[in-house]
């Protein structure tokens, strides 16, 4: 029997705190098109510019942004690469 959880386990982790935009997008996109189709990418975010500008721009380039998690001092990013970019 397979045990369903409503969040995934992350494929790979990516910390960006400190990193600054839009660097911190370019990475997470990079990282993002080295996995596999479907995978799921855990990023840790700064909060301010990079909580507010990265999301909306993975989600304009194609990925899936599942959830967002306020870590106290940092942000967790769940982001799913699609089947088909």
């Amino acid at each position: 029997m397979k045990l369903s959880s409503s969040v995934s386990t992350p494929d790979a982790q990516l910390d960006l705190r400190g990193t600054p935009c839009p660097i911190n997008f370019v990475r997470t996109k990079l990282r993002l098109e080295k996995m596999s189709p479907g995978a799921l990418l855990e990023v840790w975010l700064d909060p301010g510019e990079p909580i507010e500008q990265v999301p909306d721009s993975l989600t304009m380039a194609g990925y899936q942004v599942e959830q967002i998690t306020d870590c106290t001092g940092y942000f967790s990013l769940l982001i799913r690469r699609p089947v088909t970019v």
